[in-house]
């Protein structure tokens, strides 16, 4: 499906295969209902999960009255908000009331009160948006892949063969085939945009705090909450609904009233961009990953903007982020009995045992050179409006079960040394896809803004995005 949405009068074979602004579009129209909606994305959870496993939790009943009543609202003319009857999917680490969150772990018991809506999965309901169910996750988000002892494996629509990426795996298997246009992942060291990029989609990391969270991620300050999407306008639409504030988060930004669908489309011309193809350190580029993103970054420059090629001057944080990463899990580690330990994900454990080695003056020079990394790179970005990345190092590698290799720092995420530098920054970031390899997997281009340049990102991915429609793979049978 191109990317940019069709009229509300152009024929559609199937709703599960629209974005949101185009369910929306069709909804104004009376061309199409909720119900209608609903149902097609069903019937495609029906035929592809049991292939992909993107969903660990399905709720049926639940999301035909929900998308039942939002076509009666659409029939008077009353819609509840700007997402109402859209199919949306919630990453299993993210709270939604009624629903159990497993957390990908068998630690985690089903059978207790789920009375609580984390803040973004209330604003979806708030939204009107139709809450399909949860997907899956690895142990509390734990890697870059989407593999548990609970779960098993996630797969990738685009081939089933590989890994969907992580730990947003679910969500982003689930929009790619069109299980649900939109869904809620979480990103604390490239967890959105690693899965994004693996299966085509379009991914955001917001700026830290601009999407409230509620509870706070036990990894800190580097977790964002932000959405997976079919397109870079139901992003916008999205983020717009998901920044709402909620007095829960005492980390949250003050609230920003910015709409980001308006300016969308005002284009990239006169912009400032940095391209990076290595970031200064990253060795092993996949050679068709490095040449589509160089491509990708001429094709900003066609478009207007003054595309220097330069790195931003930072040696790799690999240590710093695996560091404050396993100091985290061994924080939730601690809080398991022994039997809970004993069912684990291997993986995880091992995460915990490498955090038994950090110290508490380890953690503070850690975060002493952490600051020192933020505070380089808000100078960095005095001189460029942007800076463009490959996403990830790597296409989509083979799906994997949880414990298939040992787990070290570099095989946990040396593959991905784009992403994770700028959850320490906590600057905001997304993924477009800008290519596809001579395989046949996704490339992902990362664009990434000043702190608090969200609007900014999502304009530039839509210049992208409008040069360059993103692909759809074909039907997972």
């Amino acid at each position: 499906m191109a990317a940019n949405p069709p009229k509300p009068e152009t024929a559609v074979t199937d709703l599960a295969d629209c974005t949101a602004t185009t369910l929306l579009a069709l909804y104004r129209a009376g061309q199409a209902s909720p119900t209608e909606a609903t149902q097609a994305v069903l019937a495609r959870i029906e035929r592809a999960n049991p292939v992909l496993n993107a969903f660990c939790y399905l709720a049926p009943d639940e999301s035909l009255a929900a998308a039942a009543a939002s076509t009666d609202r659409w029939h008077r003319g009353e819609p509840i908000g700007p997402l109402d009857g859209v199919p949306a999917s919630v990453k299993d680490l993210i709270l939604a009331k009624g629903w159990p969150t497993r957390r990908g772990s068998r630690t985690v018991d089903p059978a207790q009160p789920w009375d609580i809506d984390a803040p973004a999965t209330a604003r979806l309901r708030e939204a009107g948006a139709v809450l399909l169910g949860k997907t899956t996750t690895p142990e509390f988000g734990c890697k870059g892949e989407t593999n548990s002892p609970l779960t098993g494996l996630t797969r990738n629509p685009w081939n089933i063969a590989k890994t969907p990426g992580g730990s947003s795996g679910g969500t982003a298997a689930a929009v790619a085939a069109g299980m649900g246009p939109i869904g809620i992942g979480t990103d604390g060291a490239g967890s959105v945009r690693i899965p994004a990029a693996f299966c085509g989609n379009f991914g955001l990391k917001p700026s830290f705090g601009r999407v409230p969270a509620y509870p706070l991620s036990p990894f800190g300050t580097v977790a964002h909450l932000g959405p997976h999407t079919m397109s870079v306008a139901d992003a916008a639409l999205m983020t717009t609904v998901l920044k709402q504030p909620d007095a829960r988060d005492w980390t949250s930004l003050p609230y920003d009233p910015t709409d980001y669908t308006i300016g969308l489309n005002d284009g990239i011309r006169g912009l400032r961009v940095a391209w990076s193809a290595t970031l200064g350190y990253a060795r092993n580029v996949h050679p068709e990953v490095a040449a589509a993103c160089e491509k990708a970054a001429a094709m900003l420059a066609a478009l207007g903007a003054r595309v220097d090629a330069v790195d931003p001057g930072f040696e790799d944080p690999l240590d710093i982020t695996t560091g404050l990463w396993f100091a985290g899990a061994l924080a939730i580690w601690d809080t398991l009995t022994p039997a809970q330990q004993a069912v684990a994900d291997p993986d995880f454990a091992a995460e915990a045992a490498l955090g038994q080695a950090v110290s508490g003056q380890d953690l503070m020079r850690l975060n002493m050179r952490r600051i020192g990394l933020g505070t380089h790179m808000r100078a960095f970005m005095q001189r460029y409006d942007l800076l463009v990345t490959p996403t990830v190092a790597v296409p989509a590698f083979d799906a994997m079960p949880a414990g298939h290799q040992t787990l070290t720092p570099e095989n946990m995420l040396g593959w991905t040394p784009f992403s994770y530098p700028f959850n320490l920054t906590q600057q905001p970031a997304c993924t477009i896809p800008c290519g596809l390899t001579s395989d046949g997997l996704p490339i992902g281009l990362q664009i990434v803004g000043p702190m608090f340049g969200d609007a900014l990102v999502l304009r530039a991915a839509r210049a992208f995005e409008n040069a360059m429609p993103i692909p759809r793979p074909a039907p997972v049978a």
